[in-house]
């Protein structure tokens, strides 16, 4: 059995990059040792990057029409029990009127959250149906490589047959304990299973409790209710309203035996209703980890999601991460494959995506720690006992110095959590440097606000590309509509239209698609807001390249004296065809 893509995983990681793959038109195989998708609704938050790699592919209205949307998303509540006190809300995810417009200016696409049992099927479908051919219940073995390809030994769970398929290039995508990582021996930093969490699914309508402040997460604070005796669980939305998902700490050097009637019992505790009808439809146990990879791939086999960053799922990056890796490697594969670019190109997928492994593993242990704050506002980490932590939670009420500097410390601790869930720098500001990105002379812009908390876009070489706007009088489009993962999109003005030529004439010469698109009245796309005009950040003659995965390779500040051979210089130099300017 032979293949040019052997992609172990079925999860975002792994069916993302059989899609994206499939769609480039690339062979591909991919297995997974489990009889079918997610069966539990691991990963949720869903970023605008990510719907952005959606919409891409075609797959965006599938998505959509089985997520929560966002208006739901965001009334984020911190309480004693979900039909108890509330200590505090925070709107999150953008939607917060004073940061809706920065989302909606980012990107074509709002966040929505869809849990893994929903969205890793769509993937699937559509990769299948695309020429991916999935193979369930074949578990990888083992591989070895050589110059020419990747000879991977797996077995069929089912018949216990062993057989290898042999394919040019192997992407490991099999998880936080990923095997093919651990047979490369990749270097990784930190440390896995630093902390214990349960995982209890359960149904129960809870409409009358929540569906006025509509939110996908509800924290709730119970003193002596798990480790240390101090509870902090969440409540996490999987279907408003009446399908939810709790976690719950424990001591990972002493693992409980969760029964239905102790996971009734953590439900009921944390809902606040003693009587609740519960239906509860699973538990699991899993582990903490702060561990990345740096350096993500050896020779022909590459590592992309949990493979290369294992963290806990603070912030929602996740599986948005992990489908932006395969987003990255997908269209290098391919143009290496096709013979448009040098292998050395494949040498960039760790330059450019290592850093944004070590950067969200970091963010979301961060953003798990900080969560003590709210402990230490409360009084709660050197109080006696219960009755000690709950007197001092209802503290914050009263009319006393005490109670009002425990109201000041809470908004204080409020403002914090924002770093968490309304990380929109983190979310999308990712910056490439590597040899598929050619440098201007220019810096990347300093931020003028937080870089962790607003996104700021740039056509700096290495940024991504923006979102504006464009069309004409009967139609609107994003520009990330108008450059597609088919290919390598150049953009400039009227002024600029001598880079056309230049344009067809490179892309024909070096054999690799490449089209040009005039912004500018009577042209492919009018600048209908002139919001181009004013982040495009070049003249109106000048040029933007952009690579296949939307951030731009190289970019002409103004029209060049040559234009071909400006642009030919540009892109084989992205391509690792230096040689060939």
């Amino acid at each position: 059995m032979t293949t040019d893509v052997l992609v172990v995983g079925s999860g975002p990681a792994g069916a993302g990059a059989a899609l994206l793959l499939s769609t480039l038109g690339i062979p591909n195989i991919m297995i997974t040792k489990y009889r079918w998708t997610a069966n539990t609704p691991r990963s949720h938050i869903t970023n605008q990057r990510a719907m952005e790699v959606f919409r891409d592919t075609g797959i965006e209205d599938q998505v959509l029409a089985d997520a929560t949307p966002h208006h739901l998303m965001g009334d984020t509540v911190f309480c004693t029990s979900i039909a108890g006190e509330e200590i505090g809300r925070i709107l999150t995810w953008g939607t917060h009127p004073g940061r809706r417009g920065d989302y909606q200016l980012a990107s074509p696409c709002l966040p929505v959250d869809i849990p893994q049992t929903y969205l890793e099927p769509i993937l699937v479908r559509n990769a299948t149906q695309r020429g991916t051919q999935a193979r369930f219940s074949t578990e990888y073995v083992s591989h070895q490589q050589d110059a020419d390809g990747v000879d991977v030994t797996v077995r069929d769970r089912l018949t216990g047959q062993v057989y290898s398929i042999r394919a040019k290039y192997l992407v490991g995508a099999d998880g936080a304990r990923s095997q093919v990582a651990a047979d490369l021996d990749l270097p990784m930093e930190g440390a896995m299973d630093i902390a214990g969490s349960m995982n209890i699914t359960f149904k129960a309508d809870l409409a009358a409790y929540v569906g006025h402040r509509p939110s996908i997460l509800y924290w709730v604070i119970q003193p002596g209710s798990n480790v240390g005796g101090i509870g902090a669980g969440l409540v996490r939305t999987v279907r408003p309203w009446n399908e939810w998902l709790i976690v719950w700490g424990y001591d990972i050097n002493e693992p409980p035996v969760v029964d239905d009637a102790a996971a009734t019992a953590i439900v009921r505790n944390l809902v606040g209703l003693p009587d609740l009808e519960v239906e509860i439809t699973g538990t699991s146990l899993w582990g903490n980890n702060e561990m990345y990879a740096t350096r993500l791939h050896s020779g022909r086999v590459f590592c992309v999601g949990d493979a290369v960053h294992r963290h806990p799922p603070s912030n929602g990056l996740g599986s948005n991460t992990s489908i932006q890796d395969s987003y990255n490697l997908a269209w290098k594969l391919a143009a290496v494959l096709r013979g448009q670019a040098a292998p050395s190109l494949l040498d960039t997928f760790t330059a450019e995506r290592a850093p944004v492994a070590q950067q969200i593993v970091k963010r979301a242990n961060k953003s798990s720690r900080e969560f003590v704050q709210f402990f230490e506002v409360l009084g709660l980490l050197d109080a006696e006992d219960e009755a000690e932590m709950a007197a001092r939670i209802e503290e914050r009420k009263a009319n006393t110095p005490a109670g009002a500097a425990k109201r000041a410390a809470l908004v204080s601790a409020m403002e914090l959590k924002h770093y968490e869930f309304n990380a929109h720098g983190v979310e999308l500001g990712q910056f490439y440097a590597s040899t598929a990105v050619v440098p201007d002379g220019s810096s990347r812009p300093a931020p003028s606000r937080d870089a962790e908390l607003y996104f700021e876009p740039s056509t700096v070489p290495g940024a991504k590309l923006p979102h504006v706007w464009v069309g004409d009088a009967r139609h609107r489009v994003s520009t990330l509509d108008l450059a597609p993962l088919t290919r390598f999109t150049l953009f400039t003005g009227i002024a600029g239209e001598p880079w056309v030529g230049a344009a067809a004439k490179v892309g024909q010469e070096l054999g690799v698609p490449l089209e040009a698109v005039v912004i500018g009245p009577g042209r492919a796309a009018t600048d209908l807001y002139f919001d181009w005009a004013r982040v495009r950040e070049v003249a109106e003659d000048g040029a933007i390249l952009v690579r296949p995965d939307k951030h731009i390779g190289w970019r002409s500040m103004a029209l060049a004296a040559d234009p071909y051979t400006a642009l030919r210089s540009g892109l084989a130099s992205i391509l690792g065809r230096s040689g060939d300017a």
